[in-house]
Order: structure tokens, then sequence, then C-alpha cells
């Protein structure tokens, strides 16, 4: 269980491995630091642990890769906050986030 994502959104997000034969899969949640500059793109999530998460990453680096709810629930920026769910975040395509990012 998630304090980031509740539930009626975690059963919107597709198992991992689902669409990775997709040339741009949607990005259901973004999760952010906002005293930081570090953000979760979320393209899928496994069902079986509801914390792993396969998405895209900004931070040092952008990439494509596995990342853990739970950890990302430990995380903090500078100032101490949280990590926060985007609320104004509507499910976009990877190609549409990369071009924000």
């Amino acid at each position: 269980m998630t304090k980031l994502i509740p539930n009626d959104l975690i059963t919107a997000i597709p198992n991992l491995y689902t669409t990775e034969d997709e040339e741009d899969p949607i990005c259901h949640i973004k999760l952010f630091t906002p005293d930081a500059s570090w953000t979760w793109y979320i393209n899928e999530l496994s069902i079986d642990d509801n914390d792993t998460c396969f998405g895209y990453v900004v931070g040092l680096e952008s990439e494509l890769g596995y990342f853990s709810l739970s950890e990302i629930e430990t995380v903090r920026g500078h100032l101490g906050l949280p990590v926060e769910r985007d609320l104004g975040f509507t499910p976009t395509r990877l190609s549409e986030v990369k071009k924000r990012s």
C-alpha cells in the first residue's frame, strides 16, 4: 500500500511488462520532489506488490527504468519535503512528457 497513489488510480495503471512493446506508452502518474529537481512518471506498476514501477525518471539524467514506490516515499528534498503526486497531471504519452522535461 502506498500513500502516494490512491487505490482507484493504482488499478488504472497497467501491470509490469504489458506495455513494453508499445512505441509510445502512456505515463499515468507524475511524482515529484517539490524542493528538488527529481520527477518520476509511472508507465507500469506491478500488480504483485503494488510497489515496483517502470517509467521515466528525470533527475541527474533522464531515463526509463524501474523504481520502488516504498523507496520514493522515503525521499526528501533539500528542505526536507516529501515526494508528492502532481494532482493536475493527466495521463500523457511518453513522447510528450519527454518534450516537456
